[in-house]
């Protein structure tokens, strides 16, 4: 049974950094790609960031340059590092996995349950 957790949110100051970290059980980070998504309410579920072992690193123009998302394979955790926080980030971010890579579209099998990031100005 493939399992996400996501740890790491909380609340920042506009400016400020947080990372956040999803680990994995079940299966191996290496053999997957891995996304980050965001929820603000009212609004849909949008792609952050994706890496894969055959695609590398992609990113959302709304976050490009300010986000990195990395993986630990020894410690099957994924990452992602946020500097630079705006009011606009405030959402509740999950992470995602499937065998295929689905970039930053909804195809992905397996989500985390979420992890609650508020930027205040």
């Amino acid at each position: 049974q493939v399992q996400l957790v996501e740890s790491g949110g909380g609340s920042v100051q506009s400016g400020g950094s947080l990372r956040l970290s999803c680990a994995g059980f079940g299966y191996t980070y290496s053999t997957y790609c891995m996304a980050w998504f965001r929820q603000a309410p009212g609004k849909e579920r949008e792609g952050v960031a994706v890496i894969d072992s055959d695609v590398g690193t992609f990113y959302s123009d709304s976050v490009k340059g300010r986000f990195t998302i990395s993986k630990d394979t020894a410690k099957n955790t994924l990452y992602l590092q946020m500097n630079n926080l705006k009011p606009e980030d405030t959402a509740m971010y999950y992470c995602a996995a499937d065998r295929q890579y689905y970039g930053l579209g909804y195809g992905y099998h397996y989500w985390g349950q979420g992890t609650q990031v508020t930027v205040s100005s």
